[in-house]
């Protein structure tokens, strides 16, 4: 078995975790300037987070590169983590604790991916309900009726209809 699957395994988790890292400073980034509504800041930052794509798919690619050489290698090749159990225990180091912070930092990032979309979604909500507004004078429509306007009225609360 070659030597250098270990270091080669190593650089991979290494530059992933660096990348996982600058990931999660940009989430929550965007998040303040959500919350801010501060779209300059909001273009500024897709630049970055375009170099973190390019970044996390060179990753993929290297990871990709890495099983294929495994699988011609008679090795395991179905995922780092067995192709990693695979290698003596001499060789493993701390490749096992890297592999397990790299999955805890990305579902980590899974969930500031997933706070930061709901607040997009409830700014959009926000946003389309104000259109509404706008469009109908603040007068709501009938469903069924269409020839008039539904009268408004407190009845729920102070019973006048």
């Amino acid at each position: 078995m070659e030597t250098g699957w270990d270091s080669q395994l190593a650089k991979l988790l290494t530059d992933l975790l660096t990348v996982q890292d600058e990931t999660l400073d940009v989430l929550s980034k965007k998040r303040e300037l959500l919350v801010s509504a501060d779209t300059e800041g909001l273009a500024a930052l897709g630049q970055q987070e375009e170099k973190l794509i390019e970044r996390l798919q060179q990753c993929l690619g290297r990871r990709e590169e890495l099983l294929e050489r495994a699988a011609a290698e008679g090795l395991p090749s179905d995922s780092l983590r067995s192709l990693t159990q695979a290698l003596p225990k001499s060789q493993r180091k701390e490749l096992p604790s890297q592999m397990k912070l790299a999955a805890a930092r990305s579902r980590l990032l899974q969930h500031h991916s997933l706070t930061n979309w709901v607040l997009v979604q409830r700014t959009l909500i926000h946003l389309s309900q104000m259109l509404e507004i706008l469009a109908t004078g603040g007068r709501l429509q009938p469903t069924y009726d269409k020839g008039g306007s539904v009268a408004a009225s407190g009845a729920l609360v102070d019973r006048a209809a």
